[in-house]
């Protein structure tokens, strides 16, 4: 395999060495208690047998902070609250509903649980893991809404794999 011209054995070889990349929304500043929590959160996900990304584009325009997928086909949306000013702040969450078949909010163990509304999932996190408290109700996704959910989401996590994999890309 023969280098790109404007680059060098050092660059070939920094392109495999994998970035520690994260999502914007979760790069900013004062955003570290989010990042942890979504670390215990997703982990618990795995343990569930679900898959997850985070930050994910949704067609109204919004972000989900997790985005879950079962082996079955179930999406889940998991909204993460660090605190009870951010919890204040946002009123969108309504918005993720018509993308899920069940939606939660993650917060950390000193957040008050009687804020979160009762027709929502409520999942108690740390950077180390999550334990489901109530869950979600299932409102299942119709079938077009689902196929362009997930051929949305491959596409957004194949984007990022070939950031990873291949950091200075000719076009993307």
């Amino acid at each position: 395999m023969s280098l790109p011209p404007d680059s060098t054995p050092e660059d070939d070889a920094a392109a495999f060495v994998i970035p520690a990349t994260v999502p914007p929304f979760f790069g900013r500043p004062g955003m570290e208690r989010a990042l942890l929590l979504a670390r215990g959160v997703r982990r618990m996900l795995v343990h569930r047998g679900m898959r997850s990304m985070l930050e994910v584009p949704l067609a109204n325009n919004r972000r989900a902070d997790i985005l879950a997928l079962a082996g079955d086909g179930t999406v889940t949306i998991v909204e993460i609250k660090s605190s009870v000013a951010d919890f204040r702040a946002d009123h969108k969450w309504g918005d993720y509903l018509e993308f899920c078949d069940r939606f939660y909010f993650a917060v950390g163990e000193d957040f008050p649980q009687e804020l979160i509304p009762e027709e929502c999932g409520l999942i108690v996190a740390d950077g180390y893991g999550a334990e489901i408290l109530r869950e979600g109700p299932e409102v299942k996704l119709n079938a077009a809404r689902r196929r362009t959910l997930l051929l949305r989401v491959a596409m957004q996590a194949f984007q990022r794999l070939h950031q990873v994999e291949d950091p200075r890309p000719t076009a993307l």
